[in-house]
């Protein structure tokens, strides 16, 4: 993990992981398909953001609250589906 401050906002079928610096946010997006499944768009770093860590920590995020909440996560985001890839140990989080 990193030591970025993530927060989720999650509502009714979209949510998302941010992480805010000053007036800059870096993001994670998903849609909610169902209780138990959920789809991940859309990562977003701007470049202050480039080269900290922020969108693996946004994914770690995603995976961490995917175990704790019960869901999987189809990775439609390019960057979502590369992490992951580099990761065999979230496998139990991805469809």
């Amino acid at each position: 993990m990193s030591d970025h401050l993530v927060t989720r906002e999650h509502g009714a079928t979209k949510g998302r992981f941010v992480i805010r610096r000053g007036e800059e946010e870096a993001e994670l997006t998903y849609s909610i398909t169902t209780p138990t499944l959920i789809i991940a768009d859309h990562t977003g770093v701007p470049d202050s953001f480039r080269g900290t860590g922020a969108g693996l920590a946004l994914v770690e995020a995603l995976v961490a609250a995917a175990r704790r909440d019960g869901f999987k996560v189809v990775p439609l985001c390019p960057f979502v589906n590369a992490t992951r890839k580099k990761h065999p140990d979230w496998a139990d989080v991805f469809v």
